[in-house]
């Protein structure tokens, strides 16, 4: 599936995409992000820790893998023991609270 092309990239690159400019925003905001290898339950996801940000619009979190831990620490996020809470949020509500925290007046 990772090699899956669209013509121009794979799902491999989208990915590695995805997490660059993940890391860019928690770097950008390290006041309101954080990771943890645990979720609130104390799960563990082999392979992947959470990533997450506390936007006024409403928590968002991705799953990343292992290999981006020490990009992530460098981003300033704060290193929790067990992620917050999950709020039940879906992909789609993470892309609605990034394009409503993108237009808010702050």
């Amino acid at each position: 599936m990772a090699e899956v092309s669209d013509g121009n990239h794979t799902f491999k690159e989208l990915y590695e995409h995805r997490g660059a400019l993940y890391l860019a925003l928690m770097k950008a905001h390290p006041a309101i992000s954080w990771m943890s290898s645990k979720h609130d339950t104390g799960w563990e996801w082999k392979g992947f820790f959470l990533a997450g940000m506390r936007l006024p619009t409403g928590d968002i979190t991705y799953h990343l893998p292992n290999d981006l831990w020490e990009s992530a620490r460098a981003t300033g996020a704060r290193v929790l023991e067990k992620a917050p809470f999950w709020d039940r949020h879906t992909s789609d509500d993470v892309v609605k609270r990034l394009l409503r925290w993108v237009v808010a007046d702050d």
